[in-house]
């Protein structure tokens, strides 16, 4: 991987609390790793920590971070996209605890020509957490011209 790194903010279209990717740790066209620490403050964080289920959002905005790192590199504008499905969703547990370092590993196995693009995802904690994992696949629409789609005028 090893190519120049951007801040989270920069490349994916999240903001604020929303926003769950602590750091980008590496990337290249095809895959990306960033690091998820999971804290208090986060949505949906209770004493429990984070449901395991929020992995695919988190597995999702990966994929979003990859999208984004690829356009800045291109100085092209970052572009949202949209989660349209996801296929064997497992975790190792019910709930990521308070304090986890999780790193979220997005490789993309297709990608087609209409912004339809497919994932292959992992999510595994580090250090005390390292028994903690999940995995998915999930499929991803990006369209040329998202605010478009949304308005239903796209041609």
């Amino acid at each position: 991987m090893n190519n120049p790194s951007f801040p989270v903010a920069q490349v994916v279209p999240h903001q604020g609390a929303m926003l769950l990717l602590e750091q980008i740790l590496d990337w290249d066209d095809e895959q990306l790793c960033a690091l998820v620490i999971i804290r208090r403050s986060m949505p949906m964080v209770d004493e429990r920590g984070l449901p395991a289920w929020v992995g695919l959002e988190l597995m999702a905005q990966a994929t979003a971070a990859l999208a984004g790192c690829r356009a800045q590199q291109k100085q092209q504008p970052v572009q949202m996209g949209f989660l349209v499905g996801t296929r064997r969703y497992h975790a190792s547990c019910s709930y990521f605890p308070l304090g986890a370092r999780l790193e979220v590993r997005v490789r993309q196995t297709l990608h087609g020509d209409n912004g339809l693009g497919v994932f292959d995802c992992t999510l595994a904690g580090t250090g005390e957490h390292s028994a903690i994992t999940a995995g998915a696949s999930i499929n991803i629409f990006q369209p040329d011209n998202p605010e478009q789609f949304i308005q239903g005028t796209t041609p």
